[in-house]
């Protein structure tokens, strides 16, 4: 779930909430204990907490939002809010001096702003100017920084220390949080939730009739996916992952890879 419209007033109760609880938690037996895991009670109760909230609120929403809606609309609105995206990566990938991945964003913000009807038809994939959505996780990722322990936000779902902090740049960016009217923002905020909920719908079904531990599995499969975005589908073998993992200290040395020009890291030999 995306949270960059959502963060910009909740962002600090949430975290709050988030260090009361950590607080409270039991410890886990250590032979039990993922290392990259270390908050685990806290992690189970919030992943708890999101889940009754998911199946209260927000799943029912989404199923009356995917049967009112037509195909076509649903798909304009989640385009539209794609192209939103595609401006904060564009920024993380001038960060991270992927210029040719740059002016792909850029273009793509371009071509589907205008061509595209303010981003409700994506024109710019058929052009061939491909999609690839960086955010300030990925960022301070590619600068050096662990990702240290996983951490399940909220409402807003799986995430690690390093990717809630960069949920920080995410906010500032994205071109809605300069909207000054609330009416506006909030009703954004909304119909982005709803509309990527809905996108969900499936996959949560799926995972709720395949996964033992559901828990588990959504933590794995969510580091997996991150280690993977970080290193651009070409992350190191593990043996040099695990010390960005373990060692994840704020301000470390970055994982030493081997990057072609354009950022992305080569094939290890």
């Amino acid at each position: 779930m995306h949270a960059g419209l959502v963060g910009k007033s909740l962002g600090p109760g949430v975290f709050l909430a988030a260090l009361v609880l950590i607080g409270g938690c039991a410890s886990t037996p250590d032979e039990f204990r993922d290392p990259r895991d270390p908050l685990e009670p806290y992690n189970r109760a919030a992943y708890r907490f999101t889940t009754d909230f998911d199946n209260a609120f927000l799943k029912p929403i989404a199923k009356g939002y995917k049967y009112v809606t037509p195909e076509p609309v649903d798909r304009g609105i989640t385009n539209f809010f794609n192209n939103i995206d595609d401006v904060t990566s564009a920024v993380n990938n001038l960060l991270q001096f992927k210029l040719s991945r740059f002016g792909s964003d850029v273009g793509r913000v371009v071509v589907n702003s205008t061509v595209g009807l303010l981003g409700f038809l994506d024109v710019a994939t058929n052009m061939g100017l491909p999609s690839y959505k960086e955010d300030f996780g990925q960022t301070l990722g590619y600068w050096g920084f662990g990702p240290g322990p996983y951490f399940v936000i909220p409402i807003l779902g799986p995430s690690t220390i390093r990717d809630a902090i960069g949920l920080a740049g995410d906010i500032y960016v994205d071109p809605f949080f300069s909207v000054n009217k609330n009416e506006i923002y909030w009703g954004a905020v909304a119909v982005r939730l709803i509309d990527r909920r809905a996108d969900l719908l499936k996959a949560t079904d799926l995972l709720d009739e395949a996964a033992l531990d559901p828990y588990s599995f959504t933590r794995d499969a969510y580091l997996q996916r991150r280690r993977a975005k970080v290193y651009d589908g070409n992350p190191p073998p593990e043996t040099e992952a695990d010390e960005a993992w373990l060692g994840a200290g704020y301000g470390a040395k970055p994982v030493q890879t081997n990057r072609a020009p354009d950022g992305r890291p080569e094939q290890q030999p």
